[in-house]
């Protein structure tokens, strides 16, 4: 029997009330544990400075060749004025080490860089990852560039050394006598005109060399921002945590022309918004020369194209946009209550403009509904979306995935579950995973996994792998959010033990997007290298919308019911049918995690 909405709510007011008692108490010990410096920074006093080398991590099996091409995974790339080569190779420089190895940040200092190039600052990254980290090097090429000097003729050099060095940190305590084993961080000072990329890492308080590193002319940069934190440190001296990011440019998505450089941003008071004392590269190669062609995106499909798993409870299946066509969909128009079919390939759908509610599609009508609700495997396809990254020092290679229809939500409340018999479900769902590959080996970096309104990106040492390179995804029972890895995962608040169940598991229902694709859009490549489908222009609902109305609450228990919702996901607010692919922000701009 159903639990009634009544009951629901008494169990999560009784959960969020046993739950604010728990973290109330936790709050209060750690204010405890701050307030007499239990938090405070752990260093060995060891000779033995360096800790464990993490794993090297490759990939399972070793790339192919790929077909022939412009700048694609040739291990340099051409920005303009500059030359990029990655670097994986380096040398310990200081780790802060901490009672568990596995716990400490290490920092590194490129080694082998190609003669002719420049290191633009130091590596950092977490002693509980493989090691697979890079940072670029740059050399100047020739390039008629804006800054040439009118009076002169002359361009300013695109790379020079720093005038000065600032000790933006150190790990040691004030004392002269136990420098031994600090940690030293410094911020070049850029020439008038120029822009520091990276930060420089010793274990002497004397500054480095000035011929250690470059800054570059500042019409080569880009603004960077801080994006994940890998250190948090506390000090005695000062109120402000000294904090250690990796960076990313500001401006993202296939537009952006920002590129990530792999070094770290560190400081002791910085504020969300402020601009940072360093930059990224800027690509200025207008033809962005090292993304794949046609030929070597089907090539990196056939051997990265991951295996879509689905739940084996799963009763509403994926399908292609034109068996869903072929088999009642209907187009229906605002104030007219008889649906349009489509053609096969969404020729006549209204193409262009926005999502203005004045269009959307729906399911046939009478016995063909529940057919077209549960999909066609043998039909399914993946449609893909490639576009550059980072400047055009990575492509993403989207791939959408398209169900007929998204299945009720399960609610889980602290130990309990509840199969809800609508809320949740809506007409027409998409959603998608991106591939992220470095242009400058070919190599998959990472995978991007769409969950609802949000994801996840996970580096590619921690999928999993069905064959070679290939590898897994999979999609949750009835929402078919997509995960790494099988379990059940929560949406929603885990503090308050609430949110909707996401179910994932591996099962004989699957689709093998290296073979089972279709590209629908390269914008980069030039118009019509790739002819894109008619119902990729529609930008319309692909299902109507339905709002659930909860007024018949009671006023308290209304407002209740608001604040534990806001938790949720926004699917639970009422059956609304997505907009397309082409519709959605991360079309253009970068995946939102």
């Amino acid at each position: 029997m159903m639990p009634t909405i009544l009951e629901i709510i008494v169990v999560v007011v009784v959960i969020i009330i046993i739950t604010k008692s728990f973290l109330l108490q936790s709050l209060l010990l750690r204010s405890k544990q701050e307030m007499f410096g239990c938090q405070r920074f752990y260093r060995k006093r060891t000779d033995q400075l360096a800790p464990s080398e993490p794993q090297t991590f490759s990939l399972p099996a070793p790339l192919p060749p790929w077909p022939q091409g412009q700048g694609f995974a040739l291990g340099k790339i051409n920005l303009g004025e500059l030359e990029a080569v990655k670097v994986s190779r380096f040398k310990f420089i200081w780790s802060n080490n901490t009672q568990d190895d596995k716990k400490g940040v290490t920092f590194y200092k490129p080694i082998g860089i190609p003669d002719g190039f420049y290191s633009l600052g130091y590596y950092c990254q977490s002693n509980d990852q493989p090691f697979r980290g890079f940072v670029l090097v740059a050399r100047e090429i020739p390039f008629k560039s804006e800054s040439t000097h009118i009076s002169t003729g002359i361009a300013s050099p695109a790379l020079r050394e720093p005038v000065d060095y600032t000790l933006v940190w150190s790990s040691n305590d004030g004392s002269e006598e136990r420098l031994q084993g600090c940690g030293f961080f410094w911020l070049p000072q850029p020439p008038e005109g120029y822009k520091s990329i990276g930060y420089l890492v010793t274990r002497s308080p004397k500054k480095p060399k000035l011929d250690k590193v470059r800054c570059v002319r500042a019409d080569l940069t880009e603004r960077c921002e801080n994006y994940q934190v890998i250190l948090n440190v506390g000090t005695r001296f000062s109120e402000f945590l000294f904090q250690v990011w990796s960076t990313r440019p500001s401006h993202q998505g296939m537009l952006g022309r920002g590129v990530s450089v792999g070094t770290f941003s560190c400081n002791s008071c910085w504020v969300p918004g402020q601009e940072l004392p360093i930059a990224c590269l800027k690509n200025l190669d207008p033809t962005l020369h090292a993304m794949p062609n046609c030929d070597q995106i089907h090539a990196l499909i056939k051997h990265y194209g991951p295996t879509v798993f689905f739940h084996p409870d799963e009763i509403y299946m994926l399908s292609s946009v034109s068996w869903f066509f072929e088999n009642g969909a209907l187009l229906f128009r605002k104030g007219d209550s008889v649906g349009q079919s489509i053609d096969v390939d969404g020729s006549n759908l209204p193409s262009g403009g926005r999502n203005d509610g004045e269009f959307w599609i729906d399911l046939p009508s009478g016995d063909r509904k529940n057919s077209v609700k549960s999909g066609n495997l043998g039909s399914a396809k993946l449609y893909v979306h490639v576009k550059p990254a980072l400047g055009g020092t990575f492509t993403d290679i989207a791939m959408w995935i398209f169900c007929p229809f998204n299945g009720p939500a399960t609610l889980k409340v602290g130990v309990m579950n509840y199969s809800l018999s609508k809320i949740g479900q809506h007409v027409g769902d998409w959603e998608h995973f991106t591939l992220r590959i470095c242009n400058f080996t070919g190599e998959l970096w990472s995978i991007y996994f769409s969950q609802h309104s949000g994801g996840v990106w996970v580096n590619a040492y921690d999928l999993e792998y069905i064959q070679g390179n290939k590898a897994i995804v999979y999609s949750s029972k009835n929402g078919h959010a997509t995960f790494p890895h099988p379990g059940t995962y929560i949406q929603g608040s885990g503090k308050l033990g609430l949110g909707i169940r996401n179910d994932v598991a591996c099962s004989n229902f699957f689709v093998d997007s290296s073979t089972h694709y279709e590209l629908v859009a390269a914008e980069y490549l030039g118009d019509g290298v790739v002819s894109e489908p008619g119902w990729l222009q529609f930008m319309r609902k692909w299902g109507p919308t339905i709002v659930y109305d909860v007024s018949i609450l009671p006023l308290v228990l209304r407002y209740s019911m608001a604040n534990i919702f806001i938790k949720l996901p926004v699917e639970l607010y009422g059956e609304e049918g997505p907009t397309g692919p082409k519709e959605k922000n991360n079309w253009v701009g970068d995946e939102r995690g």
